[in-house]
């Protein structure tokens, strides 16, 4: 079986490493922004040339984003389509809303929309103070747990097999699966979630540069999430692997339906 992985904090990041290794035993190939991209969500590069360097064997960088390295690796690299992509492990959640501008997630989607089963993995780290210690392999184990959980779901097996079982895959669906920073013996289970909301300051930083030019920096402090019974933020906050089944198709049926029957 063929795995393409990828994620958004750079080829180089721990995340991607952790996720390989758990993934070893299949066939895995790594094309991965060759510096970090966070929060880049999705976009391909049109109006430039990217550059697609091979670092060792099934290790590739892309001088592009997340979903540029989708492409090229499917369409390049390979030159086929894989079985699986797993995006990630991302250096901190990416939870409700967050989706919409997680790099993780888009090279995610991006295999999504190529018709590719896939899924984002992130794990629940700081990004305002230094962490002890980052779980990045419990993460690992946890996301395999939780896509062998969703396969046999899907398929309606017993004992996993791992080809029959993707082909069972949902046509336009990503698993987005955020894990707790904690040790492995420390999780409590892994939970289906629906997508939560999380709540960001709209503070913007006003500065004045050498040249008396105002520059900015925008980006508010997390200040928590919506209460949402068994969201995605209120599973991770609780201990649990949070799993959110999303479709490409973000029609709002029932808005859709209204203005059909009015219009």
């Amino acid at each position: 079986m063929q795995i393409l992985i990828s994620n958004d904090d750079g080829v180089n990041a721990p995340g991607i490493h952790a996720l390989a290794k758990e993934f070893s035993d299949f066939k895995v190939v790594v094309v991965a922004p060759e510096r970090e991209r966070s929060t880049t969500g999705h976009s391909l590069t049109l109006h430039k040339p990217l550059r697609l360097q091979r670092l060792q064997k099934n290790i590739y960088w892309v001088s592009g984003g997340p979903a540029d390295c989708i492409y090229l690796g499917i369409n390049e690299v390979l030159g086929k389509k894989p079985d699986l992509v797993l995006s990630g492990i991302n250096r901190g959640a990416n939870l409700g809303q967050d989706v919409f501008y997680s790099g993780t997630a888009s090279a995610a989607r991006e295999a999504a929309n190529l018709g590719v089963p896939s899924m984002a993995v992130s794990l629940d780290l700081s990004y305002h103070k230094k962490e002890k210690k980052e779980h990045y392999a419990a993460a690992a184990t946890l996301a395999r747990q939780a896509l062998e959980q969703s396969l046999l779901s899907f398929s309606g097996q017993k004992t996993l097999n791992w080809k029959k079982a993707l082909r069972s895959w949902p046509q336009g669906l990503m698993l987005n699966v955020n894990t707790p920073n904690l040790p492995l013996a420390k999780v409590k289970g892994v939970k289906p979630a629906k997508q939560g909301h999380r709540l960001y300051g709209s503070h913007i930083a006003k500065r004045v540069d050498a040249r008396g030019r105002d520059y900015f920096w925008i980006g508010g402090k997390y200040e928590g999430y919506r209460p949402i019974a068994e969201s995605d933020c209120w599973w991770v906050d609780r201990g649990y692997v949070a799993v959110t089944p999303l479709e490409l198709d973000t029609t709002l049926t029932s808005v859709y339906e209204q203005l059909k029957g009015e219009w």
